[in-house]
């Protein structure tokens, strides 16, 4: 799944392309992607027909992200939350071939053939043709006829800060993760965990919690009551630091995601723990360790991660 700097680039990238064009029209060849978030969904034909309906002749104002989420902002209040989730793609057809752009988890057929079975959402646009194409379907893009309706959802309620927010303060770590351990739910609440859990910080997954506990030095079973506040300040400056690197240089394009100009982010060149279990500890030499946290592989420096 792709975590906040590969969402951002998404982000930046579909703004580049869609941003003031029209809606004519939509098609929703399945139904289920538009009726609700949870994993198990039922194709609702009600809200098919509303989000089909409700879009036409509204224009794309812009595009923001919420942790992992896209929220999309049409004219006349019009509201679209998308989640891509673990195989989503957005594609964009232009009239002019130049301006055509592909991002998210690559689907071979999308190189060359749009729509193709795959192109479940289609929005038809002024200039070009927007497809949401998903192998496994279990992304989404919800559909709100005003402001009031999608405030009233409250869909982020349980989310914690934006890390890259002014908000978003070492005291405000600290604090937090101080009070975390003791609603662990199963978890012994260990630091990777509460990382994971989107409650007190947004956009990170696997691939950033390894990193950026491995630039704080601590190791990701440790209970997140015993972090000090020196360490918590130290995670805090490598969240902050590792993300905004991530986002400058495209994100991390390890195993299918891509970004929306087909480009593959560079973000992995510099892993220094993600998915290298068994190499060699970059600061130290020693063998690189893995374990499994909240069913996530895992991978640290038993000498330099205390």
């Amino acid at each position: 799944m792709p975590e906040l700097p590969e969402v951002e680039n998404l982000r930046i990238g579909l703004e580049k392309a869609i941003i003031g064009q029209k809606v004519k029209r939509v098609l929703v060849h399945k139904p289920k992607l538009v009726s609700g978030k949870n994993t198990l969904r039922t194709a609702n034909e009600s809200k098919r027909k509303e989000f089909m309906e409700g879009l036409v002749g509204k224009k794309f104002i812009r595009i923001e992200r919420r942790a992992k989420n896209l929220i999309f902002y049409l004219s006349h209040s019009r509201i679209l939350l998308g989640h891509l989730k673990m195989s989503g793609q957005f594609a964009y057809s232009a009239k002019d071939k130049s301006k055509s752009v592909l991002g998210g988890h690559p689907i071979e057929i999308s190189e060359y053939t749009l729509p193709n079975k795959h192109s479940h959402i289609i929005f038809e646009l002024t200039h070009g043709t927007l497809f949401y194409n998903d192998t496994r379907m279990f992304g989404y893009l919800l559909y709100f006829p005003s402001t009031e309706a999608f405030e009233e959802q409250n869909h982020f309620k349980i989310y914690g800060l934006e890390p890259l927010s002014k908000e978003f303060t070492a005291k405000y770590l600290f604090e937090n993760l101080q009070n975390k351990s003791g609603r662990a739910k199963g978890r012994a609440g260990k630091i990777k965990s509460v990382l994971l859990d989107q409650k007190i910080v947004t956009g990170l997954g696997n691939i950033y919690a390894d990193e950026t506990l491995f630039e704080a030095r601590i190791r990701p079973d440790r209970s997140a009551s015993s972090i000090s506040k020196a360490e918590s300040g130290k995670l805090h400056k490598a969240i902050i630091r590792i993300l905004n690197r991530a986002i400058l240089v495209g994100g991390s394009s390890v195993a299918t995601y891509r970004l929306l100009d087909e480009s593959q982010g560079n973000y992995a060149r510099e892993h220094k723990v993600y998915g290298k279990a068994g190499k060699k500890c970059v600061r130290c030499g020693t063998t690189l360790q893995k374990t499994l946290i909240q069913t996530r592989t895992t991978v640290f420096c038993p000498k330099c991660q205390k």
